[in-house]
């Protein structure tokens, strides 16, 4: 009981830091800062599932990154952010391994490679249990290399030893190729419009479709909430131009039609 109410008072923590909730004493300094723009260190030395350990520049190359810092043996939260997250991939045309890369840190340091295994291929089964576990790199690490990535990345955690649980807030993630975080998305329930939209500007749009490119022109993100919000000012000044080109390829028809005579106004 103590434990699944530790773990719904988590929930309440995931939110911007610019609109802290009250908190009980227990939850003071748990939360995500948002550090947009800010370096991952690459350097920083982890061991995947599969028992080697590299550098986190490895996971790093020309695709975008989705990266969760959570730890596998967390009774509840943890399980629920995997959950959301392979739901809000699943509708997606974007692929793990193809388009972009999942990264998941534990924050705990007593954890193993064979920790790591099991959710990674456990939650790589649920997205696609023909797909393999291409693209889904799950870590652990040391207690300073896991603190020099929560630092830069602004997840403030701690570990709690009388319930012997690690009290963190819910949220995800999105860097860019070269390490740089460019979105954060809080809770549990992840949109799969967000996480795409994401992904494509943290690309640097290299990956989705046309359609994507234009939905990137109706949607802004908002840091505050951690979404993308309907860009109405985008919206109306595309329609603007498609105006101006209408009337201007209209003139120029009549014109042609009929050179002598200047259109009326």
């Amino acid at each position: 009981m103590r434990t699944e109410l530790a773990c719904a008072l988590f929930l309440g923590v995931a939110v911007a830091a610019a609109a802290p909730p009250k908190l009980p004493p227990s939850l003071q300094g748990i939360g995500i800062d948002q550090h947009l723009g800010a370096s991952l260190p690459l350097d920083a030395l982890f061991t995947n599932a599969n028992g080697q350990t590299l550098p986190l520049r490895a996971y790093f190359s020309h695709r975008p990154v989705l990266l969760a810092l959570v730890y596998y043996t967390c009774p509840m939260l943890c399980s629920q952010t995997f959950s959301g997250i392979v739901a809000g991939l699943r509708p997606l045309s974007l692929r793990p391994g193809r388009d972009f890369d999942i990264v998941a840190i534990s924050i705990n340091p007593e954890e193993t490679s064979r920790d790591a295994a099991q959710k990674r291929n456990f939650y790589s089964r649920r997205y696609d249990p023909r797909g393999g576990t291409d693209g889904w790199h799950f870590l652990v690490g040391s207690e300073p290399a896991i603190r020099a990535v929560a630092g830069a990345a602004g997840f403030r955690y701690r570990y709690d030893a009388a319930s012997q649980m690690y009290f963190h807030a819910a949220g995800i993630m999105i860097a860019t190729p070269e390490g740089k975080l460019a979105r954060y998305f809080y809770g549990v329930n992840f949109q799969p419009k967000d996480l795409e939209l994401g992904l494509i500007e943290a690309s640097g749009n290299r990956i989705g479709s046309a359609v994507d490119q234009i939905l990137l022109f109706c949607y802004h993100y908002d840091p505050s909430v951690g979404k993308y919000g309907w860009a109405v000012v985008n919206l109306l000044r595309g329609f603007s131009v498609i105006f101006v080109i209408g009337l201007a390829v209209t003139l120029i028809a009549m014109y042609r039609r009929d050179p002598g005579r200047a259109p009326s106004s």
